[in-house]
């Protein structure tokens, strides 16, 4: 007898680096930043992570929005918490964050984010995992002077460890190739 067994899903990770240049449309910004977002279905866990600097205004809010038509292009409505994150520095033009949101609470989710998927949790965790794997999410910085967003990230998934070790490993291979076709070498 064969037993079956459900996969399991791990926490995934995504990264973004904010500028303003990321924006829909673009924002003359000089200011910088990164995040890493940690998203986790079987926990039901969505950490964020970030670190900004330089804003031009000061903030007014930040969330991830999800989810565009076109992968990192495009807007979309807020998914996660509204008006803000939890404890996000408003008021200031740099400052770091850091949080971890239950997922399986209502109140992790902007209204019509929950709304609009089934009206549950469930929903809104499988849209908005969707969304991250699919590049159509990213996460935005808001501040006075930029209302819509000064600073934004489309968020990417970061390669699991095998997945860096086989392109390193690519590396020398690809380098030989290219010394064996190169004219004269």
């Amino acid at each position: 007898m064969l037993a079956a067994t459900a996969a399991s899903a791990a926490p995934v990770a995504y990264t973004g680096t904010l500028s303003g240049a990321a924006g829909s449309p673009p924002v003359p910004s000089p200011a910088t930043g990164s995040t890493i977002v940690v998203f986790d279905m079987d926990a039901h866990t969505l950490t964020v992570n970030m670190i900004f600097s330089g804003l031009l205004g000061t903030t007014t809010a930040a969330h991830i929005h999800c989810c565009t038509a076109v992968p990192g292009t495009g807007i979309a409505g807020v998914a996660t918490e509204t008006p803000t994150f939890d404890g996000f520095p408003l008021g200031v033009g740099s400052g770091m964050y850091s949080m971890s949101y239950d997922t399986t609470m209502a109140s992790s989710w902007s209204a019509d984010f929950l709304a609009n998927h089934g009206g549950t949790t469930a929903g809104a965790e499988a849209a908005f995992g969707a969304g991250l794997a699919s590049g159509s999410a990213y996460l935005n910085i808001h501040t006075n002077l930029y209302p819509a967003g000064e600073i934004r990230a489309n968020l990417a998934p970061i390669p699991e460890p095998g997945t860096w070790a086989m392109l390193l490993l690519g590396i020398p291979a690809v380098l030989g190739l290219r010394r064996r076709v190169t004219p004269g070498g």
